[in-house]
């Protein structure tokens, strides 16, 4: 309940900061990408510029959770044949008893 509401609060405040940006920012920011040349406000640069950077992150970590998961598939199944080693190692009879 107080982790939903602390969440709320923070989107309500990011929410009026955005607003706040926005109001005070309303010139323009010519971009030249080499293949278009176009005028932007400030407010909407900044919003592209954070959503790519945002997109970004979450293609790094796709790569980096992909990279776990693989590194956790082969540990597992190293302990299965590790396992299945001690087992049939603990079932052979005692040859040196005598």
């Amino acid at each position: 309940m107080i982790k939903r509401a602390g969440l709320i609060i923070l989107i309500v405040i990011l929410f009026v900061a955005m607003f706040t940006f926005t109001a005070m920012n309303t010139g323009e920011i010519e971009l030249d990408l080499g293949f278009i040349k176009r005028t932007w406000p400030i407010s909407m640069t900044l919003a592209g510029t954070f959503v790519i950077g945002w997109l970004f992150g979450i293609l790094c970590f796709g790569f980096f959770a992909l990279k776990l998961i693989n590194e956790r598939r082969i540990l597992r199944r190293s302990l299965r044949a590790t396992e299945s080693e001690v087992s049939s190692l603990r079932n052979l009879p005692l040859s040196d008893a005598d």
